[in-house]
């Protein structure tokens, strides 16, 4: 490039706004982020995909960073990258936001037809379906826009009827009464995933029953003394011998006088509460089985919102947690209730609207999960699917050998109807339409008028379970032979997510790929953690600790924001968020940008430059840059490979920041102040810079993209978004040539030191002596002097196998090797007698702590050989140290 085109061009400032808009737009008009099957390798990513209803949150902006960084460099390996966008229907949280936005209208849902609320709901989708999408295009998602989905899109939809109806085809999906976990609040039943247990402060009531024709009672516990209105037993362990004389016999329930029998069973716990256990069928799972077993009566004393039934027969119509209240007196009152004490017990909560979990006995549509688990199960423990970090498996392992059928039946009406379709009499067909239903119920000759289709919608993850094959072909499932898409596209490659929806989601999603497609639907999980503030919280809205990610990018860019996550986040371990982080992005961006700006300010008017990785082989500098990004590619590589993207950000940052800017800029400036950087230098410069861009890209899209257009002329089919990632070069990686520049850069640093510590300024020139323990190493460094000579004032440079030690003179050491700067007519020789007194007097106070270890024999015993080691290390250290200072304070004496 010339300096006529280029440097007018570059701003004194970097402005994240003006360029982050500014590519983002160039990118879409050219379509960079779309994705055609062809000839190459794919390298596909689905989006979890983020409720229809939200907004962008701290948690979205690290799931979405990652999987963007894993795109991009796939992208720029050759891959044809595809990462598919799209949002999920999210059943009870739509449906509430819509009930709640109808209820500030006066307006009732109940008062509403299906068809009239199904109006509503979609209103609300299209006025906000689209939000959280349009922010991920802030933060640089690199998506296929034109391949968004939606889990209640008319062709999804479709195939998760279809899988509904081809499991219930096969036997595996069934409708039966169960006991389910009820939402009391969303009023439908919820899946064992949806539910959070959580410790709480409880009571526990030891209830009085009287026994039948004695006087005289036992003595019950329980944290939920609301729920005996619907006992319909009490068990006792059969070997439990304070209760044996109670076998056969009766006891009335509290204040209801229901009179009911004693049963054994050794399901009850001797040793919990009082060992005898009030059995209540109809809102326990644990009692619904005992009162299968021992033919009990089940009495529903709960209506579905959560207030007495009236089945209870007291209290009706009353709240759950106001009958609590009420009960505990009457019992009181009664002379029934024995004492309440404080007690800790795990209760269930709604994961969507937070509500107290009721278990209630229910007609529902359940999924068997047992023979379907088992290929997804094999295929994470022989790693097929690999979990990053692995310690996940074990969660996975123990979740999946012990699962449980699942609910999949939603008393909602957002979402997708089941297919079953009922008669007059209560017979029911799966079918897909009232007219395939018909057929059936003829089929089977039954009644087939005025037939009604089931009232309740799928689960919301069963329809996501889908999402790896359903966005590339809907038919699938329906036609049994995969399109061009579904056979290019899957398996996809990286599915990133959070561990909490593990079960939810990510079991299912293998589960779905081995029934469906007998295969994995991807290669590899990466699990994030979870974003938190300082005090370790997990950041959310209702804590107000979470901050707002559009005003953030606002304020730090989102290359800033994106670094600033990265940075701290390991995969799998939580990330504590600060927003110093995103501050540091900021910084980094601003450092990139002087030091580009730099390169361009050294440019000669009418010169064309032309960034080139040829290199200089007599400059060490050069060598050692060369070798450095190399070094830096292959672990860059290696990080990625391993899923270690914070490790993989730290490694550039290091060798853009220390090596490129602190360094390599320093040594390329010219000797004479106001001369330019030769344009041979300037060209090998900038050839680097683009290679640093290469790295940084995935990561920090917007900034490196900008430097990239700026280095020379590019066409549209040159940005850097589809350059190709540097691949390791090994005949540039001269290990010998990164460890002598190391060596000069510790001789830099010990002079700097030397200067601070005896207070001379840094424009002082100074008298500096090397003694080298091999005379090798000497001429590497006189041969290298200029390195030295360029970032240090330097008056005289003497450096041998046998330099003599000046008289008074500050040392150091590097790699063995002894750097002296002689002090006479520099420092205040008391001032530095001082100095080197303090120092000796601290040492000396180490040294003695050290001792003290070395000479405790339960230390030298008991502690770890290495730690053992480390201490004498310590200890030798130390003692050459003082030897140098007090032969140096004697010289200063003398």
């Amino acid at each position: 490039m010339s300096s006529d085109s280029n440097n007018i061009d570059i701003p004194a400032q970097y402005d994240a706004s003006k360029v982050e808009d500014k590519w983002y737009a160039h990118w879409m008009e050219n379509n960079y982020f779309h994705s055609t099957p062809d000839d190459r390798e794919s390298f596909t990513v689905v989006i979890p995909p983020p409720n229809v209803t939200g907004v962008l949150h701290m948690g979205h902006m690290l799931n979405n960073t990652i999987q963007d960084v894993l795109v991009r460099r796939a992208r720029m390996q050759g891959y044809n990258a595809c990462w598919v966008p799209g949002t999920d229907h999210a059943s009870i949280a739509t449906e509430a936001k819509v009930v709640r936005r109808l209820r500030e209208k006066g307006i009732k849902k109940s008062d509403l037809g299906r068809d009239e609320f199904m109006e509503h709901a979609w209103d609300w989708t299209h006025e906000h379906g689209g939000i959280i999408l349009e922010q991920l295009k802030k933060l640089g998602a690199s998506c296929d826009w034109d391949r968004t989905n939606f889990t209640m899109n008319p062709e999804y939809s479709e195939s998760v009827i279809d899988v509904f109806i081809d499991l219930f085809e096969k036997g595996k999906i069934y409708r039966g009464e169960r006991m389910i976990n009820w939402d009391p609040v969303a009023k439908t039943a919820l899946s064992d995933e949806e539910v959070i247990h959580k410790e709480v402060n409880s009571k526990l009531y030891h209830i009085k029953y009287k026994i039948v024709g004695e006087n005289d009672f036992v003595t019950i516990a329980t944290t939920r003394p609301e729920t005996l209105l619907g006992d319909t037993a009490v068990c006792i362990n059969p070997d439990d011998e304070r209760y044996t004389h109670l076998k056969g016999k009766k006891v009335i329930v509290p204040l209801v006088n229901r009179e009911v029998p004693i049963i054994e069973d050794d399901y009850v716990d001797m040793e919990f509460g009082t060992g005898c256990l009030k059995v209540t069928p109809a809102h326990d799972e644990n009692d619904y089985n005992l009162g299968q077993k021992h033919n009990l009566e089940t009495i529903n004393m709960m209506n579905e919102d959560g207030t007495v039934s009236e089945e209870g027969e007291l209290y009706t119509g009353m709240d759950r947690f106001d009958v609590r209240k009420q009960i505990s007196k009457d019992l009181e009152e009664a002379d029934l209730l024995l004492k309440i004490e404080d007690y800790k017990n795990k209760v269930g909560y709604s994961e969507r609207t937070d509500a107290v979990i009721e278990p209630r006995l229910s007609l529902q549509w359940w999924v068997s999960m047992k023979e379907l688990a088992q290929p997804a199960l094999e295929n994470v423990m022989n790693d097929t699917v690999e979990f990053h970090p692995k310690k996940f498996k074990n969660t996975y392992r123990h979740w999946m050998e012990n699962v449980r059928d699942w609910c999949i039946s939603r008393q909602l009406w957002w979402g997708h109807r089941i297919p079953a379709w009922y008669n007059e009499d209560g017979d029911f067909v799966v079918a897909k339409t009232e007219a395939e239903a018909e057929e059936k119920f003829k089929i089977e000759n039954l009644k087939f008028s005025n037939l009604k289709q089931d009232e309740d919608v799928l689960d919301t993850w069963f329809s996501s379970w889908l999402w790896p094959i359903s966005v590339f072909d809907p038919e699938y499932i329906r036609t049994g032979k995969a399109n061009k898409e579904l056979d290019y596209y899957y398996p996809t490659k990286d599915l990133v997510t959070a561990p909490e929806i593990m079960f939810f989601w990510v079991a299912r999603m293998i589960i779905a790929g081995y029934e469906y497609m007998d295969n994995k639907p991807f290669d590899n999980v990466y699990y994030t953690g979870i974003v938190r503030d300082k005090k370790g919280r997990k950041m959310s809205k209702s804590l107000g600790n979470s901050p707002d990610p559009l005003e953030l990018i606002n304020s730090y860019g989102a290359d800033g924001i994106r670094m600033g996550m990265l940075f701290a986040t390991p995969a799998g371990n939580d990330l504590p968020f600060d927003e110093k982080l995103c501050e540091q992005g900021r910084n980094f961006s601003n450092k990139v940008w002087n030091a580009f700006r730099f390169l361009t300010m050294n440019m000669e008017d009418g010169v064309k430059y032309e960034p080139t990785l040829k290199i200089n082989e007599d400059d060490l500098s050069d060598r050692w840059m060369a070798a450095r990004i190399q070094q830096t590619i292959a672990g860059v590589n290696e990080d990625f490979d391993k899923y270690k993207l914070n490790d993989a950000i730290k490694k550039v940052y290091s060798l853009i920041w220390d090596d490129f800017c602190d360094w390599y800029i320093e040594l390329a400036k010219p000797e004479e102040y106001g001369q330019n950087i030769p344009k041979e230098k300037l060209n090998t410069a900038l050839g680097f810079f683009e290679q640093l861009m290469k790295l940084l890209h995935p990561f920090m899209p917007f900034i490196s993209e900008e430097i990239w257009q700026h280095t020379q002329e590019r066409s549209t089919e040159e940005a850097l978004l589809v350059s190709e990632w540097p691949e390791v070069d090994n005949s540039k990686l001269n290990e010998e040539d990164i460890k002598l520049f190391n060596t000069l850069q510790e001789i830099v640093s010990s002079i700097r030191n030397i200067r601070s510590e005896v207070n001379v300024s840094p424009k002082k020139e100074l008298d500096v002596l090397i003694n080298t323990k091999e005379q090798v190493v000497a001429d590497e460094i006189l041969a290298n002097r200029i390195v030295l000579e360029k970032l240090e004032s330097i008056k005289s440079l003497s450096v041998g196998t046998e330099v003599e030690k000046p008289k008074v003179y500050s040392s150091s050491m590097v790699d063995g090797n002894e750097i002296y700067v002689p002090l006479e007519g520099l420092v205040d020789f008391e001032k530095e007698r001082e100095r080197i007194q303090k120092e000796i007097d601290r040492l000396e106070g180490f040294l003695k702590g050290i001792n003290g270890k070395l000479s405790n024999e339960g230390f030298v015993n008991n502690a770890p050989d290495n730690v053992v080691e480390l201490e004498k290390k310590k200890r030798a250290d130390t003692e050459d140290s003082l030897a140098k200072l007090r032969e140096q304070l004697k010289d200063f004496k003398d």
